[in-house]
């Protein structure tokens, strides 16, 4: 089945890299973490595909990308940025070097703090945030943080101080990277083990593991909020996660160059169904990010057949159905 869709899926490249001579170099982010992956190798294909562009994958994650952006104006593209956790989005869009084009996910991100469901169901109390300070022993006393880079590592590292973790006797533990962070749920859950931290859905692992989202008892803060998601802001109160706006945004300079790919980019939008459809198939079969991106491309046509102009369309026809 892989092969086939891979198959169905470059039959179209000979044809179009030779016919292509419309679109210059564009660098896109690859976030470290797989449906941005997947996406960024979805829009790669399109542009190059599609467009002609030559397209370099710049692997990044939300802080260093934007602090690439406002210090060399690169990436061109930034793809599947959870601005909720990314304050200096609004300083770059303010400053007019940004553009945001498109809700990515177009149902937005859930980001939390969450527990098995296994250790709710024992003991109800680990459901709220009286709970999880009243019991670290339950939870292994530890907090599992979000890897450096991330901007949700700032925003926990504020949240579990001022909610008092660490006073009450928790480790918060900063994951190497998004795949230890994502390994150590599987790992708890596979064994029944305590298990306390950060993630967010869409993503596999939420459709695979049944998680419960700690009520902290407190309403959304922005201000709070933001500046615990500043390493420069240390915030004083607390917050609870807000459903997050899921953005991609594209340069000013890009914008100007490229038109066609930035209205591509504006046009890009998934359902989190979609996400979480082409992010189970691809752990399931043990696939890379771009063998995921083929599978969307190869069963997904009526949804990309309408971001693309009418002369993409046509090289990329053989796709369409």
């Amino acid at each position: 089945m892989r092969n086939y869709l891979m198959g169905a899926a470059f039959a179209v490249l000979a044809p179009t890299v030779a016919a292509a001579d419309t679109c210059g170099d564009v660098t896109i982010t690859e976030m470290n973490w797989a449906s941005s992956a997947v996406i960024t190798s979805i829009a790669k294909f399109l542009m190059e595909e599609g467009y002609g562009c030559s397209v370099t994958k710049v692997p990044s994650s939300t802080t260093p990308s934007l602090v690439s952006v406002a210090e060399t104006g690169k990436p061109d593209i930034v793809t599947e940025l959870w601005i909720n956790g990314a304050p200096a989005y609004n300083e770059l869009q303010e400053a007019g070097k940004i553009l945001t084009s498109a809700d990515v996910l177009a149902d937005g991100g859930l980001e939390g703090w969450w527990v098995p469901r296994y250790l709710v169901d024992e003991h109800p109390e680990l459901a709220t945030i009286e709970g999880i300070l009243a019991n670290p022993e339950l939870l292994g006393n530890r907090f599992h943080n979000c890897p450096d880079g991330w901007a949700c590592k700032n925003t926990n590292a504020d949240l579990t101080k001022n909610f008092g973790l660490p006073d009450a006797g928790y480790e918060i533990f900063v994951h190497g990277s998004g795949e230890t962070l994502a390994s150590s749920i599987g790992a708890a859950y596979e064994n029944k083990e305590p298990w306390l931290g950060y993630y967010w859905s869409p993503d596999p692992l939420m459709a695979k593991y049944d998680m419960v989202e700690v009520d902290f008892g407190v309403e959304y803060n922005e201000e709070v909020f933001l500046c615990a998601a500043n390493a420069d802001c240390e915030a004083d109160g607390v917050s609870a996660w807000p459903v997050g706006p899921v953005k991609t945004i594209v340069t000013t300079d890009f914008a100007d160059r490229e038109p066609a790919i930035a209205d591509l980019m504006a046009n890009m939008s998934f359902s989190n169904d979609v996400v979480l459809d082409f992010l189970n198939w691809m752990e399931e079969n043990k696939a890379s990010y771009d063998e995921a991106a083929v599978y969307f491309l190869s069963s997904q046509s009526d949804v990309w057949s309408a971001w693309i102009d009418d002369a993409a369309k046509e090289k990329l026809s053989a796709l369409i159905k």
